[in-house]
């Protein structure tokens, strides 16, 4: 028990002392996570929409294979992307193995099915409540998707939120894309993991400190941003 006292102390100093190693691995998880949030947002929010207002043979199938999607195995996108980054696969020309750019890939194929399905479920509710008015405007495919996806941007807001705390939890993928290599790919999950297999308890704590903190900023955020728009629905 007085180790654990101890080792929580010593963590506590290395987060206020901000200390160097903590940091870097910090802010490294926050690039690799936000990146790959921003490319699913900007790939899943239109797909979501189009499919939102889209009627089409096969839709249904479609559907369900996008929501089994938001429950794929880290550990198979993991190796998915490795095996087209492997210096024997299709993309392995690129030289992305073992880099951020793979785990930013990997983070991104995870979270896209779940920005994709979650944007779609928002976008149709409200295209459902605007039939009316789209139609007695004459607007085109694309002038829909575009007074949906701002019509509802805070809800969507939520959804990124969601994506990104998917992301930055994430460890199985971006172990096996990333290497874990220190000061190049170690993120705060890999690291966690690492450093207690090491003993080296004050880090992980650390570093688990600083992930539950972030993710109870998101989930603060995302309870801020639905009580806002649920505010601007009935003003």
């Amino acid at each position: 028990m007085q180790d654990i006292a101890e080792s929580l102390a010593l963590a506590a100093g290395m987060i206020f002392s901000v200390d160097a190693d903590l940091a870097e691995i910090v802010a490294l998880s926050l690039r690799v996570s936000l990146w790959a949030c921003v490319i699913a947002c900007v790939v899943g929010l239109p797909l979501g929409a189009l499919i939102a207002i889209s009627k089409f043979r096969g839709r249904n199938v479609l559907l369900v294979v996008i929501n089994a999607l938001m429950g794929l195995p880290p550990v198979v996108v993991g190796l998915i992307v490795y095996l087209h980054l492997s210096r024997s696969g299709p993309l392995g020309f690129l030289g992305l193995l073992y880099t951020p750019g793979a785990m930013i890939l990997a983070q991104t194929l995870l979270i896209l099915p779940i920005i994709t399905a979650l944007s779609r479920q928002v976008i149709e509710d409200l295209n459902v409540e605007y039939a009316d008015q789209f139609r007695s405007f004459g607007l085109t495919r694309f002038q829909r998707i575009q007074a949906l996806l701002w019509d509802a941007r805070y809800g969507l807001l939520t959804v990124g939120l969601a994506g990104f705390g998917r992301a930055v939890a994430e460890v199985g993928a971006v172990m096996m894309v990333g290497g874990n290599i220190d000061h190049l790919t170690r993120v705060m999950t890999t690291a966690i993991a690492l450093e207690t297999s090491k003993g080296d308890l004050p880090l992980a704590l650390a570093l688990g400190i600083v992930l539950i903190c972030i993710a109870l900023t998101v989930n603060g955020a995302v309870y801020s941003l639905r009580a806002t728009a649920e505010r601007m629905a009935y003003a």
